[in-house]
């Protein structure tokens, strides 16, 4: 296992990013054995594999946590996180992606581009994350990579830039062509290593349909790359052709900048494309060397920068904590500086330091001791005790703050109860520990019940978490049926709100007078894009759910108790006047004030907001909002009038179809709430035929007959 520090130059960080069930964790398994880091193959079918070594991850055949293991090849250190390909564990995804510099997205060579593997690239793109593409098990029956390619084209809007030819199909799927050297690879019968041959040569490589192929898919490759990158396109329009190390240099640089994706094939289960994906990991995706510094807030708010050089000031960001039996974990991406057994670290969020009592390299669920981690790597620290994943922790004389991955809102809860009245404060003990090492999962008290509330991304996730706190904690529960989480909005507000806090109660009072107005946030604000980085590269933001602005002229109300009408108006969109549900989609302007001398300030401005927004929304026309899920499900033919016809009961409006070889996917858009036992309903329906996928696709209003039942007491 790698324990040496390596050079920044020489370190891929990479995920391994895909839809559910696409290979994954085969992927991952095979460059691990590939790499020598491990001496048999793991297998996910038999509970084998290295990186889901959770218990409920082999029972359930699925990759629930992100994992990270390190490897070696050609000279170059692999960082891997293998992520989940659920839909419930987006968030998962979501704060690995945060600290990598490369992915390798896995794509079916049967079923294309599917929903979560959609949302993965979308997130990525958000990230600014370089990646290849890897069309995985051709040699499934109905492998198509042609069309696994084109579905990159048309549902990813990237450009493809296909690398290798299959030799074979199906089950006569043998090897591969490398199409920037124009070599064959192939694999003998039960044998892990390739053979290679000059696909140019008719002696080495006697198919001359083969070989024909390959030179027009190698043409086809150098003109795409052409079109992208401007000294490819040079050397194309002067010699008609571009070399070996001209095509090589523009499959990099056009991965880097994003404009297009380099495809490569295989099928990881029978090992069979693992090595050339290993080498092109190495010659197309970034070191930490390659990116632009890493960006951050310094102690007076303003912008800096840290370049990843081992010798500057520490700063690095947690994007996971868990608790295993090593102790209190802490992973880090270290971004500057180096890292060192003893040091004392500065949490930039809280103020507080923290000793680093250990290092460790991670290989999955085994851990190995470092004396240091320098610029550069992914580490796991013992010792801090309070960070978090979104914790930057730095050099106590270098403060900065990095920017934490975005935590999406709940969307689904249960009441969980311990079944013996005497376990109350070991459940609150292990959910708060969950609700640590999780941070998509949130805990309340439901204050008319008194009920322990846990929310989550969906029923899977929450199942894994009461699963997890029984099997890590022997803990025996009562679970109440799921519920979504149910948001309100303003559909018509109001103008000219004016709210008065006076108070005094013999010392100093209290007095705040405001004057707000509250409006929906129209369609355009609440989907924002921005401008990032000097080459006008495009992110899209997280959804905007709640603006407010000040028009006050003349100082009337100064700046600080500005701020502190914010807010209390933050406060009160916890619970709104329909249900007691949060309050999304809204601004509100603050128009006009007054202050007294003595007796305004900060918590009275702060009262005053909270007040004037919560008799303001009272005031305004309400609905009620639900969580809806973009659903495609896939079955025979002959089921699909079954199906549409529960849909449709299920309040679900139809967005399309497409058929393929005796089976229809049909694309719905479904209330979550309509969803709870699907599953079996739908296995039911088709006699354990028809499959389904879901991913989130927003809030929708509630129709007013079903709103009614929702909010009846």
């Amino acid at each position: 296992t790698p324990t040496s520090a390596p050079a920044l130059t020489t370190t891929r960080n990479l995920g391994i990013l895909a839809h559910v069930d696409a290979g994954k964790t085969t992927v991952t398994e095979r460059i691990l054995f590939a790499a020598g880091a491990v001496h048999r193959r793991g297998e996910v079918h038999d509970g084998t594999t290295v990186t889901d070594f959770d218990a409920q991850e082999r029972d359930r055949g699925i990759t629930i946590f992100a994992a990270a293991v390190s490897c070696d090849w050609d000279g170059h250190r692999i960082n891997l996180i293998d992520t989940p390909g659920h839909v419930d564990f987006a968030d998962e995804v979501e704060r690995s992606l945060r600290v990598l510099d490369g992915a390798v997205a896995v794509f079916d060579a049967v079923a294309g581009v599917e929903p979560q593997s959609e949302s993965v690239w979308r997130q990525a793109d958000r990230h600014g994350v370089p990646r290849i593409a890897f069309v995985n098990k051709l040699d499934r029956a109905g492998a198509d990579l042609d069309a696994a390619v084109a579905s990159l084209r048309d549902r990813l809007g990237t450009v493809p830039l296909v690398a290798q030819l299959p030799i074979g199909r199906e089950d006569g799927f043998t090897g591969l062509v490398d199409l920037v050297r124009m070599r064959a690879l192939t694999w003998p019968a039960d044998c892990d290593t390739y053979e290679t041959a000059d696909v140019r040569d008719p002696e080495a490589v006697g198919d001359a349909g083969l070989r024909a192929e390959a030179e027009r898919r190698r043409r086809l490759l150098e003109e795409t790359a052409a079109e992208l990158h401007p000294a490819a396109l040079e050397e194309f329009c002067a010699t008609g052709a571009l070399s070996d190390g001209t095509l090589a240099l523009a499959l990099r640089e056009v991965t880097l900048d994003g404009s297009g994706t380099v495809v490569l094939c295989g099928s990881a289960y029978r090992n069979r494309g693992v090595e050339p994906l290993l080498d092109a990991v190495v010659a197309y995706l970034p070191s930490p060397a390659d990116l632009p510094p890493v960006r951050g807030l310094g102690p007076d708010g303003g912008e800096q920068e840290r370049l990843p050089d081992p010798a500057g000031p520490v700063a690095a960001l947690a994007f996971k904590v868990a608790v295993t039996a090593t102790g209190r974990l802490t992973y880090l991406r270290v971004y500057s500086g180096t890292l060192r057994k003893g040091d004392t670290v500065l949490d930039t969020g809280t103020g507080r330091t923290e000793r680093v009592a250990r290092i460790l390299r991670v290989q999955a669920d085994r851990h190995f001791e470092l004396d240091e981690a320098r610029a550069g790597e992914i580490v796991a620290a013992v010792g801090p005790k309070t960070a978090r994943a979104g914790t930057t922790l730095c050099a106590p004389q270098a403060p900065m703050l990095l920017e934490p991955p975005t935590v999406a809102d709940p969307v689904v809860s249960v009441a969980v109860e311990a079944r013996r009245s005497t376990d109350t404060g070991r459940l609150a003990t292990a959910l708060a520990r969950l609700a640590e090492e999780d941070p998509s999962l949130v805990v309340r008290s439901d204050p008319e019940t008194g009920q322990t509330v846990l929310s989550g991304m969906g029923e899977l996730h929450l199942e894994v978490a009461v699963e997890k706190i029984r099997r890590d904690h022997g803990l025996e529960l009562v679970v109440g049926r799921p519920q979504v989480s149910y948001r309100e909005t303003v559909v018509r507000g109001v103008s000219g709100l004016v709210h008065r806090h006076v108070k005094q109660d013999g010392g100093a009072g209290q007095f705040a007078h405001i004057v707000i107005d509250v409006e929906p946030l129209d369609a355009t604000e609440t989907a924002q894009t921005a401008e990032r980085g000097q080459e006008g590269e495009r992110e899209q933001r997280e959804p905007v759910t709640f603006a407010f602005r000040s028009t006050v002229v003349g100082g009337r109300v100064p700046q600080e108790f500005v701020r502190a009408v914010e807010a209390g108006c933050r406060d009160a969109l916890a619970d709104g006047p329909l249900g007691g549900h949060p309050v999304t989609g809204l601004r509100v302007t603050l128009t006009d004030g007054a202050t007294h001398s003595k007796d305004s300030s900060e918590p009275a401005f702060r009262t005053a907001g909270r007040a004037a927004l919560r008799a303001a929304l009272r005031a305004s026309a309400m609905a009620l909002l639900e969580p809806v899920a973009e659903v495609v499900v896939t079955v025979p033919d002959d089921a699909v009038g079954a199906v549409l016809g529960d849909l449709a009961a299920r309040r679900g409006r139809v967005t399309g179809s497409t058929g393929r070889s005796g089976t229809t996917a049909v694309t719905a858009v479904v209330p979550l709430a309509e969803l709870f036992g699907y599953a079996s309903r739908l296995r039911g329906r088709t006699q354990g035929r028809g499959t389904f996928t879901t991913r989130p696709a927003g809030m929708a209003p509630v129709p007013e007959a079903v709103a009614a039942t929702v909010l009846a007491p």
